[in-house]
This record gives structure tokens, sequence and C-alpha cells, in this order.
């Protein structure tokens, strides 16, 4: 399996989340998802997307804009809309089939809108290496086919409710961020030194698929150099340079990644997380979990459940 793809299952997708609105202008909606990829789609009119000290992007009907790392934004009829902003995020559900509306009796505007669910810190490098924003126009020399093709299921699929209609949902949302960041990831500069020209880079690209598909066999730098087909000293320099860190330093990023999800949501004991993280002791595990996040894991768990319990109520 290509390395993109391992990070993706890695990231532990869950669907996607949507809601259907009409508007007529003056209106005015806001949304913020840290961490996760929220997205909007106009399927009629234009709307211009506002986020703080950036100018106003102009979105059309077809396009689609991604917002990776879920920032704070608007989306208004016009930049210097009168109208009042309303949160969209507690809309965001397939529970009512109706347009969620706001009606100013002006030029006409309907969007998808919705966000991804996913294991946070798993996408986190991913995450932080795409742009603040990504935007696929429907119109120009070349608009992507899988874009018109999925607003066009989105559309029919959200007219009215049928038998498994939000599995099929889920499943559309992914495929259409996926294409998303795949678009992206192929149109990033061989040697930019960008994390995800990693991907591209199929020295780089299978030492990362290594480390993802065994993430707890004892990886050595010539072992990876060996999958890189390349030296040792080659392979170090050059993964260094793309990622911004040392081979094992990634490796033990991932491996910590890992095993904060295991903490967080699995009832291991300690020993059998680090075990799964490739740590034959206990005590090294503690001290590298630490060391990453600030905590030992015992108190990390604790403390990200109690947390996570929080949020859910």
């Amino acid at each position: 399996m290509d390395s993109l793809s391992l990070i993706l299952d890695g990231m532990h997708f869950n669907g996607v989340v949507f809601t259907y609105t009409d508007m007529t202008a003056p209106w005015c909606w806001q949304l913020a998802t840290p961490g996760l990829a929220c997205f909007h789609i106009v399927t009629h009119g234009r709307a211009w997307l506002m986020r703080e000290q950036e100018p106003p992007l102009l979105i059309e009907a077809g396009d689609l804009v991604v917002l990776p790392a879920g920032t704070p934004h608007q989306v208004k009829d016009k930049p210097q809309s009168t109208a009042t902003p309303i949160d969209l995020l507690p809309f965001m559900d397939l529970t009512e089939t109706t347009p969620v509306r706001q009606q100013g009796g002006g030029t006409a505007c309907k969007l998808i809108s919705g966000h991804a669910r996913f294991d946070i810190d798993m996408a986190a490098p991913l995450i932080a290496a795409l742009p603040s924003i990504m935007v696929v126009r429907a119109s120009g020399n070349a608009p992507p086919l899988w874009l018109a093709l999925g607003i066009q299921f989105l559309e029919q699929e959200i007219a009215s409710v049928r038998p498994a209609q939000q599995a099929i949902l889920n499943r559309v949302g992914d495929i259409m961020l996926m294409e998303c960041l795949r678009d992206h990831v192929e149109s990033v500069p061989e040697g930019t030194g960008n994390w995800l020209a990693a991907l591209k880079d199929k020295a780089l690209s299978s030492a990362l698929a290594g480390i993802h598909q065994r993430p707890d066999h004892n990886w050595t730098v010539p072992e990876l150099a060996q999958l890189a087909c390349l030296s040792r000293s080659a392979f170090a320099d050059r993964f260094s340079q793309t990622l911004g860190e040392p081979p094992l330093t990634y490796l033990t990023r991932h491996r910590m990644r890992l095993a904060a999800r295991q903490l967080r949501c699995s009832p291991l004991s300690l020993s059998k997380i680090a075990e799964q993280v490739g740590y034959s002791s206990e005590a090294a595990f503690s001290h590298a979990f630490k060391r990453e996040y600030g905590e030992a894991p015992s108190v990390w768990r604790q403390q990200n459940r109690l947390h996570d319990s929080v949020q859910s109520t």
C-alpha cells in the first residue's frame, strides 16, 4: 500500500457530517472545527469566504473550498454583508432533510457544508503540512470530473430520506476529501522541502510505508535506507531535509501518536500498548511518551479520557 493510503488509514476517517443551506441575501454563516477539516460546496449562486487577516475569497457554483485545520471563518453573501453571523456547526446533522435557511429576500445561494471526522492526533502531521485553505474550482480549463460527479451525487442523496443514507454520504464525503488531498499532494513540486513532497519521492515514500505498516518493528536507519534503495547517509540527509526531522525521530513521534490513540480509546494495559508501538519495556515506553506529551502515559490516559467524556456530554 502506498504511504498516503497508509497515512489516511491511520487517521481513522469516520465519515463526514453535512448540512444543506438555502439563503437569500443578506446572510452570514460562521464556522470553526479546530483540527478537523471542514468544507463548503457552492451548488447555486456565489458566496464569499472570510478569514481574519486574509483577503475575501469568492467561491462560485461548483467550487469546493476546504479548510484542513478547521480554521474559524465566515461564509456570507458579500464581504460587507449586514447579516448577523449564525453558527453553522449545530446544524451539521442529517436528522432533518429540509435545508437550513437564511432568507433576506435578495440574491439566492445554496451550499453544502460539513466537516470530516477523524483522529486529530493521527492526522496532525498531514494537516500541518497542508495549506490553510484549498480551493478546487469548477470553472477553468479542466475542472476535475470527481468534483462534478460528487456534487451531483450529494445533491441527489440529500434531496430525500433513503435507507443507508448516512453510510453512503459518509463514504462519498470521504472520497471527495481524499480526492482533494490527492490532487494537492500531486501538485506539490519535488525538492521543495515540504513534508508532502516525501509522499511523491519514491525512496522516501517506501521508507514511510515501512514505518506506517510496521511501527512495532525495531527499525534502524540502515534498514530504512535499504527500503529506500539509498545509502545510509544519502537517505538520512534526504529524509531530514524533506520531512524536517531525522528518520528515527519521525518514527518515535508516529509511535507516540499511535500510543496516545490506544490510551484514549482502548482498555489495553500500558505494557501491551508499549509492545504494539515497538517498546520491549514499559519503562522505556513511558519515558518516550512523557518526553513527547509531558505526562506519564497513565496520567495522560486518565486526563484525556475524562476530557473526552466531558466533551461528549
